[in-house]
């Protein structure tokens, strides 16, 4: 199983900034032989963030070769075919390592701060997904058509976000590069359950996201933290087990959300896991 992070910057008083921060986790997370670094993706939640292709810009030519990839990016809240040139412009950067994880958005304060519809999100997300991989071939979709970058005329590798919902896994194993599992509302039992679906219907790799993870006597509270249902927040003894669990469900990979703060547990982490 292989060990991926996400990072999810937070503003902190420091004078250092936000990229140089984010570069040298980069550095961090590749020299500790992690699989890859992940951006999330939000908006209207009350919490300022940033987007989440910019911030993989922004490690990209500071790594060299783990995976760069968002999990996930809420496509119904972007035009497609400009998303799809931004997505094929951190392909073009990334040189190849970028994998794309898309999902339909699952929180309406998102949609409410764009303007999108909330409602037909699941629709959206096929059509525009549609739209992005005929934009990626140079097809002319809605006008003139976008000339794709010379070698990136497929697009990077896209992986479907979903909970555990037969119909979206088998849409992921079919219609995409993977199926991105969610540790927050899913079980480790229905995620398992859902890769021995997945599978049976064809699709490749399976990776568990957004596992938070806190080593610390003392760790972060959030709500969400509070309701996920797989996580690492807990003492490492406790954290090697899980991850053992985690190991035998039948997933290829794990994203463990780590402190962005607190880069030093990385190094912990990895003395919980083993080498690639």
């Amino acid at each position: 199983m292989q060990v991926g992070i996400v990072a999810a910057p937070q503003p902190l008083n420091c004078a250092t900034s936000v990229a140089a921060r984010l570069q040298e986790f980069g550095r961090l997370v590749e020299g500790l032989d992690f699989a890859g670094l992940w951006i999330t993706d939000s908006m209207g939640r009350g919490a300022a963030s940033l987007d989440p292709l910019l911030l993989l810009a922004a490690v990209a030519p500071v790594t060299r070769q783990i995976e760069l990839g968002t999990c996930v990016l809420q496509v119904p809240l972007r035009h497609p075919v400009e998303l799809a040139q931004r997505v094929m412009s951190l392909d073009v950067l990334a040189e190849g390592r970028l994998v794309l994880g898309v999902g339909a958005g699952s929180t309406e304060a998102d949609f409410l701060a764009v303007q999108a519809d909330y409602a037909s999100r699941f629709k959206t997300l096929q059509e525009n997904l549609e739209v992005m991989l005929r934009t990626w071939r140079g097809d002319a979709v809605f006008g003139p058509a976008v000339t794709p970058w010379p070698g990136h005329e497929q697009g990077p590798p896209v992986f479907l976000g979903a909970w555990h919902s037969t119909r979206w896994i088998q849409y992921a194993a079919k219609q995409c590069g993977g199926w991105l599992a969610s540790g927050i509302y899913s079980s480790l039992g229905e995620v398992a359950e859902g890769a021995v679906k997945f599978r049976a219907a064809g699709g490749n790799r399976v990776i568990l996201a957004n596992v938070f993870t806190d080593l610390r006597p003392q760790p972060v509270t959030h709500p969400l933290i509070e309701r996920a249902r797989i996580n690492l927040v807990c003492d490492p003894d406790e954290a090697r087990e899980r991850l053992a669990d985690i190991a035998d469900s039948g997933i290829d990979d794990v994203l463990l959300i780590c402190p962005f703060d607190d880069p030093n547990q990385l190094e912990q982490l990895r003395r919980l896991v083993p080498g690639p």
